[in-house]
């Protein structure tokens, strides 16, 4: 079977916005084959991610991390990640957090292209 490829053009867009519908698709919520248990061949690419829409209010939002060890709790704002990773690296952790974590979970971001 073919792969097929869907297309998204991020500009102008919200983050959250754009994060589920290449979830949906990712998942293939909007096939009617759709079974939890397998990894469709679909290709999902982002365009212009560079250009999404990020409310200033959201940018002092504050991402956390924790290593399990005494102090191993980590902070940084969304301004720091998009310096860090630019906004294509900031969709992607969207994308990644709303995909069920089970073992096809690896799988299933391969099928995920940004640019940016």
């Amino acid at each position: 079977m073919e792969k097929k490829i869907y297309t998204i053009d991020a500009t102008g867009k919200k983050l959250g916005r754009i994060a589920t519908q290449a979830t949906a698709l990712l998942i293939g919520k909007n096939r009617v084959d759709y079974a939890r248990n397998v990894v469709f061949n679909v290709e999902v690419k982002i365009e212009n991610a560079g250009k999404l829409d990020i409310f200033e209010g959201k940018l002092k939002t504050v991402y956390k991390k924790y290593s399990g060890f005494p102090g191993g709790l980590y902070e940084k704002s969304m301004e720091q990640m998009i310096d860090r990773k630019g906004k294509a690296g900031l969709l992607k952790l969207a994308i990644t957090g709303m995909i069920p974590r089970n073992k096809l979970k690896s799988r299933i971001i391969r099928n995920l292209i940004i640019k940016e």
